[in-house]
């Protein structure tokens, strides 16, 4: 008996250790993306040469900001774009080296979990048949050009649920341990990286919506493989998924451009490739996958079967 205990403890323990690897892989995917998209930004923000430039890049036609977000922010006179964006980006920066010191780390992922949908409500967008505003824009739907934010938004929940991890400030100040039900995580992990696939897989081509440099079919079918299959499938799939965003860096990466602007160039694809060595490690669970809904088809059916007689 006291050998079964013994060995189911160790089971425990190295699942655990397992899941604070992927909290530390998790962490410093997202913390990489905030350290080099806060550092891009604020090198831009604080020179006197370059900051207008800047702000009228986020507040322009083809920016991130649409009007109504414009006026709701800026129109009672006290807040300007540039002090908005400065704060933001230095914030951004912070909270990159944060993530990746592994401090803060719940409340930052849960933050961040909502903030990133307001990216995708503000972003000026038109998509009216026939209609033409006169100006360079978004012409594709804001929620496929942000869907690498919304995949980072799952992440973030993901994260918030796993806590820090290996390595980090926060399990140094407090312990964490704490049950994790991987069945609806890798769920969550799965179906938020595999609708960028999907949707790179469909729409790539058209304005603004990643591709991956790869083929649509080879991203489709990587799509469908994350948000149906299960098991070794699936983790193949996931471990496919992170050697695209590897390629795609390399093709992304240039000797014109600095260093900074390099990374700045695919700085999202660091969280993407961290989420596909996550469900490669764990996998993703069962749930909704084709076997398991087929599964739950035949159950509905047998049930609706017995209650009609």
């Amino acid at each position: 008996m006291q050998y079964q205990l013994n060995y189911v403890k160790k089971g425990m323990m190295m699942e655990q250790k397992q899941f604070d690897t992927a909290a530390l892989w998790l962490r410093l995917g997202l913390g990489l993306v905030f350290i080099i998209g806060g550092t891009s930004k604020l090198s831009l923000l604080l020179d006197p040469s370059s900051q207008a430039a800047m702000v009228a890049n986020y507040m322009g036609t083809t920016g991130y900001i649409n009007e109504l977000f414009q006026d709701y922010l800026f129109s009672a006179g006290w807040l300007t774009p540039w002090s908005f964006l400065t704060a933001l980006s230095a914030f951004e920066l912070f909270s990159g080296l944060a993530l990746c010191a592994g401090f803060l780390v719940r409340p930052l992922a849960l933050f961040y979990a909502f903030l990133l949908w307001t990216f995708v409500v503000s972003l000026p967008v038109d998509t009216v048949p026939g209609a033409s505003v006169g100006v360079s824009t978004y012409t594709s739907p804001a929620i496929f050009v942000q869907i690498r934010d919304i995949t980072l938004s799952g992440m973030m929940f993901v994260l918030f649920n796993l806590g820090s991890g290996l390595y980090s400030v926060d399990k140094r100040l407090s312990s964490q341990e704490h049950h994790v039900d991987w069945q609806t995580l890798g769920l969550l992990l799965r179906f938020s990286l595999g609708m960028t696939f999907i949707v790179a897989g469909f729409f790539a081509g058209y304005a603004k919506i990643p591709s991956f440099a790869t083929h649509q079919v080879i991203l489709l079918t990587l799509g469908l493989v994350l948000i149906f299959a299960q098991g070794k499938t699936l983790k193949v799939g996931a471990l496919l998924c992170a050697l695209v965003m590897l390629w795609f860096m390399l093709q992304k990466f240039s000797i014109d451009k600095s260093f900074i602007k390099n990374l700045n160039g695919f700085k999202r694809e660091f969280a993407l490739l961290a989420a596909g060595a996550v469900i490669a490690l764990l996998g993703g669970g069962e749930r909704f996958s084709l076997a398991d809904l087929a599964q739950r088809a035949k159950s509905y059916y047998l049930f609706s079967r017995a209650t009609s007689k």
